[in-house]
């Protein structure tokens, strides 16, 4: 499986789109960081009033390290904000800041999916490391039994981010109506704010695709489809 030209056919689409979604990202970002909300809120502040006005007082906005590393934690009921989004006064930060708010909300309306993808990680992160390990293994021994482990394990993060990406998409959503619903952005600013989400939402699906056709690409070379590899157990 090694420099195969088969892999990097199959995952040229996926690469081609993360790479897209990335610049998107960046791209959107940067424009959006420039316009500042008329309601003058920061990501922290915006995010506050979200959970505030949601009855979830008791979910806790902090500040966290890097770049677009946000994220909700639905274990210590934290939603962690990178530093341009938690102290940015602009239509980028309200924007992600509230995406983020909307996991607390599926969170506190116990949203199926959600649960599901929480459930599902701690299997996946396991999965996703172990998997690599059994498919090299077994595609170099030729051992069709291990290969066929590999996947199974590798299916999991494929299940992952089948589960995750309409998780994404609800929690943009949620954030998209609810801050207009707050007055927190006006009418003629969400434009900006969706075209954020939407940008970040593709980075989502691309990630889904590349899981998917690598999957593919381990179901072709085990032989499961297209018979091309031998099933010799050893």
């Amino acid at each position: 499986m090694f420099f195969d030209p088969l892999w990097f056919l199959l995952m040229l689409p996926a690469t081609l789109l993360a790479a897209w979604a990335q610049w998107k990202v960046h791209s959107a970002f940067e424009e959006a960081s420039h316009i500042e909300p008329a309601s003058g809120a920061t990501g922290a502040e915006a995010a506050a009033v979200i959970l505030s006005r949601s009855g979830l007082a008791g979910v806790e906005v902090q500040p966290a390290e890097g770049f677009l590393s946000d994220h909700y934690d639905p274990r210590e009921k934290v939603l962690r904000l990178s530093p341009d989004v938690h102290d940015g006064r602009s239509l980028a930060a309200v924007g992600v800041a509230a995406h983020e708010a909307g996991h607390a909300l599926q969170d506190a309306t116990g949203y199926p999916l959600l649960i599901l993808r929480n459930s599902i990680v701690p299997l996946a992160s396991v999965g996703g490391n172990l998997s690599w390990i059994l498919l090299m293994a077994g595609f170099f021994l030729h051992s069709f039994g291990m290969v066929l482990a590999g996947i199974v394990a590798f299916s999991l993060t494929v299940i992952f981010q089948l589960v995750n990406l309409p998780v994404e998409f609800d929690a943009s959503r949620r954030a998209k109506k609810i801050l207009l619903d707050l007055g927190l952005v006006r009418q003629d600013e969400a434009p900006m704010v969706r075209k954020v989400l939407s940008a970040a939402a593709m980075t989502y699906v691309a990630a889904t695709l590349m899981a998917l056709l690598n999957l593919l690409y381990f179901l072709i070379r085990s032989g499961i489809l297209g018979g091309g590899h031998s099933r010799d157990e050893s």
